[in-house]
């Protein structure tokens, strides 16, 4: 279904959907090119309230070693003790504290990103893409999402100097969110 305001049929408990949905991540690499990759294990519940998004949550947890990037040797790079350490930290975790309101179907979800063992708060700017009822039945809501956070505030400090002044890694990594998620009895 397709209208002008979506978030006041949203209302209820969400289960994201991961096998159509994508937590993934942007950084730049030696200055010059963007790496794209995500997570290929996670799940998350919401809870919407149309009437009052502040009351809203979401709960979200990713399993660090199923990260990809498409490139195996990079991959066992970014989840060893040089970045995500999965060893000691098997997973991430996203939990929402606040939901605002921003227009029609656009809202700002504030949390609790945990990565490596290190909480900071993060806000993803998101909006709503539809709700809808796929062919076996389930109500369906999308809706896409992202924001961006510095490594070094997550631990994340792992780097080489390149000749020319700049780094191998950005510090600056974009978190690019594109989740289904269906409705709950």
């Amino acid at each position: 279904m397709q209208s002008t305001t979506l978030l006041p049929t949203v209302t209820g408990t969400w289960a994201i959907d991961p096998a159509h949905s994508r937590l993934g991540f942007a950084a730049k690499h030696a200055m010059v090119t963007t790496v794209r990759g995500g997570f290929l294990e996670f799940d998350g519940t919401l809870v919407l309230d149309s009437d009052d998004p502040s009351r809203s949550t979401a709960s979200v947890t990713v399993q660090a070693a199923s990260f990809t990037s498409g490139n195996p040797q990079r991959d066992g790079h970014v989840t060893s003790a040089d970045f995500l350490d999965v060893e000691h930290f098997p997973t991430l975790t996203f939990s929402a504290t606040e939901v605002r309101r921003t227009g029609d179907d656009t809202f700002v979800m504030v949390g609790d990103l945990t990565i490596r063992g290190t909480t900071r708060r993060v806000e993803i700017a998101a909006e709503l893409n539809g709700v809808d009822r796929d062919p076996f039945g389930n109500e369906r809501i999308g809706f896409e999402g992202s924001t961006a956070i510095s490594r070094k505030d997550f631990g994340l400090t792992w780097n080489v100097a390149l000749e020319t002044g700049g780094v191998l890694v950005s510090d600056k990594v974009k978190i690019e969110l594109d989740v289904s998620a269906i409705r709950q009895a």
